[in-house]
């Protein structure tokens, strides 16, 4: 049985220290060369199964782990592709996963975001808690085992690690993930360790090391297993390289790929073609900052690689791909291919949602994530926001269109506009989610607004007696509102009769429109004569209809407390 390393994706929140401990493993400095320090791009780096002993050190020895994987290929992510990305029969490409979270922070929105695809995607992690050497007090020993180096800790130290320890492991509970600190784990199965690091001095390193290596080989022996000489693997990115045009980063999670093997890449439309060069990093090299490459003749998995071959401009980021050596076996992945895309991608006659996003990695993880909402799908497609996109959109019941790191056309915004489609956009999905949220709350209150603006309320006065101060054409006379809320425009009704309706409403000699509990106003009505329909003293209320009264029983929770009462009333006496 061949056993590959396996692949460990790094995510967490935004500066949660997550590429500062790649560099630290790798011995790089990738991270300071970032754009405002923050990852713009997934990435890959294979470290040898060497250097995790070197790292380690006598650390094997002492937790009993004997390695017989060949590596670990850690992947660096701005977000979630590393989970979402494409591999057949759902799931994600990452074996195991480390959640960076920043002890002094604890949760942080990206957190949320990535236990989210952690559970959807059901993959296994640890999680590195970053940046222990910021802690007051706390002395951070260079390179060294957490372990050792936690027990010289003063006792005032211990008691805030201790206590910012387990605020997180209180959160992770609260998401049902079961966890404690590494070493006082009891079943590895059923807990989720935790394993205190620093990026900048290097302490808790070789612990973590040792946990998903020893993890890697205890749980996923059946997973690492290269089961077919067909190469299988996802595009991480699509890019010019100097001196060899457009080029593709590839992680290859099983199989073998060699020079000159016919490859099929998925998309919009198929991609055949020949790969022309492949080449790898030097280990302990990150592929998407590196400059210099190995040209090799085969890879097998896992592995990070570049590929050099003709017509692949139009390929996008998180396609899957296939290398073969026979022609014959051309036929039978592209089908393989076809039906993986055509289980993310989505085209429907029903009601829903649209949805575009700039990779099926992408794409996939909305899709997930709005059905977890129960949120229905119209349809979900890569590419720009277009004028047909909102032309749809526009007849449904929802016009909402989802654009996750996607322009929009300017015919399309004009269309939107004028046919008031929203469009939520945004480059992370808790925003995009958060937005779809407020934006429905919103749409809800309008709703409810309009439905309450659209009936006439419960209320209720009482005519004041010696404040008549027209007898008609129209009446005009004093009162005082004693339940709910009077409006002009409202048809007013003594007993079960229908007197009037009501045209003006003064308070204090200035125009109101409308009265509430315990006013004082003058009324203007039409139709009535005092002292024929009605007369000083008589109490009299907004005459509602029985459709109103029904809407107005689904909007009780927005009427007050008066009206409420008044409207039981009403109910009752039907």
């Amino acid at each position: 049985m061949r056993i590959r390393q396996p692949i460990i994706s790094v995510l967490g929140h935004v500066d949660s220290g997550k590429t500062t401990l790649l560099d630290r493993i790798r011995g790089s400095t990738v991270a300071s060369g970032e754009s405002g320090g923050i990852t713009q791009h997934i990435g890959a780096s294979e470290i040898p199964i060497k250097n995790v002993r070197d790292l380690c050190g006598n650390l094997l020895e002492r937790m009993k782990v004997d390695l017989k994987i060949p590596g670990l290929l850690f992947i660096d992510t701005p977000g979630h592709e590393a989970f979402t990305t494409l591999r057949k029969r759902g799931g994600s490409i990452s074996d195991l996963a480390i959640l960076i979270v920043d002890i002094n922070e604890g949760f942080q929105p990206q957190t949320e975001e990535s236990l989210l695809f952690l559970k959807e995607f059901k993959t296994p992690f640890v999680v590195a808690l970053t940046k222990i050497d910021r802690i007051l007090g706390y002395r951070s020993s260079e390179g060294a085992c957490f372990l050792d180096n936690y027990r010289h800790q003063d006792e005032r130290v211990q008691d805030q690690f201790e206590e910012k320890l387990y605020r997180v492991i209180g959160q992770l509970g609260e998401k049902g993930f079961p966890a404690e600190r590494y070493d006082r784990v009891e079943d590895y199965s059923k807990q989720i360790s935790v394993v205190p690091v620093s990026g900048v001095t290097g302490e808790g390193v070789q612990d973590l090391l040792v946990l998903i290596a020893g993890l890697s080989q205890k749980f996923l022996e059946k997973r690492l297993e290269i089961t077919s000489e067909i190469g299988k693997g996802t595009v991480l990115e699509v890019r010019d390289f100097k001196g060899m045009g457009t080029t593709l980063d590839v992680i290859l999670y099983d199989g073998i790929m060699r020079r000159g093997d016919f490859l099929v890449i998925g998309g919009k439309e198929t991609v055949l073609t020949k790969v022309k060069a492949l080449m790898k990093p030097e280990p302990l090299k990150e592929i998407r900052v590196e400059r210099k490459f190995l040209p090799i003749s085969e890879v097998s998995a896992a592995a990070g690689v570049k590929i050099s071959a003709m017509n692949i401009e139009s390929v996008i980021a998180g396609s899957p791909l296939r290398s073969v050596r026979k022609e014959e076996d051309i036929k039978s992945v592209e089908q393989d291919i076809t039906r993986e895309i055509e289980e993310v991608e989505i085209e429907t006659e029903n009601e829903g949602i649209i949805i575009k996003a700039d990779t099926l990695g992408s794409l996939e993880a909305l899709i997930k994530t709005l059905k977890e909402m129960g949120m229905p799908i119209r349809k979900a497609k890569v590419g720009p926001v277009l004028k047909s996109d909102v032309m749809e959109s526009s007849g449904m019941k929802k016009k909402i269109i989802f654009a996750f790191r996607v322009d929009m056309f300017p015919d399309a915004k004009e269309i939107a506009k004028k046919e008031k489609v929203k469009v939520i956009s945004s480059d992370v999905i808790y925003k995009l989610m958060d937005d779809l949220r407020e934006w429905e709350e919103d749409t809800r209150k309008r709703k409810e607004k309009a439905m309450l603006d659209s009936v006439t309320r419960p209320g209720r006065m009482r005519m004041l007696p010696g404040y008549v101060f027209r007898q008609c054409k129209p009446a005009v006379f004093g009162v005082e509102v004693t339940d709910g809320i009077i409006r002009t425009g409202y048809r007013i009704r003594k007993g079960d009769k229908i007197v009037g309706e009501i045209k003006e409403l003064q308070a204090e000699g200035e125009n109101v429109q409308e009265g509430k509990a315990g006013d004082k106003l003058a009324v203007s009505m039409e139709g009535v004569t005092i002292g024929r329909q009605i007369n000083e003293g008589d109490t009299l209320e907004n005459a509602l209809t029985s459709k109103e009264i029904e809407t107005l029983s689904k909007l009780k929770p927005k009427l007050t407390a008066s009206e409420r009462n008044l409207l039981e009333e009403i109910i009752e006496k039907q």
